[in-house]
């Protein structure tokens, strides 16, 4: 595994918010979820796609594409 227990919940929300949305989480989305403050999710987006593990378009809203390939996503806890 190339990333961390909690980058993996991370990687299954967006991957699971976006299957039913039909568009990519909003970082207030993952606030709600998780339960952390808005400087917590955005270090986290950050260091998801430092590590390559998402990718966005930076000041565009709705943009997190997984690069992570769906059989390496965990289940969400």
């Amino acid at each position: 595994m190339k990333f961390t227990k909690k980058q993996g919940q991370y990687l299954a929300f967006i991957y699971y918010y976006t299957k039913i949305h039909r568009q990519s989480p909003a970082e207030r989305d993952m606030e709600v979820y998780f339960r952390v403050s808005p400087p917590s999710i955005h270090q986290m987006v950050l260091t998801l796609e430092k590590n390559r593990l998402i990718s966005r378009v930076s000041g565009q809203a709705r943009s997190i594409q997984l690069l992570v390939p769906r059989e390496e996503i965990p289940q969400l806890d």
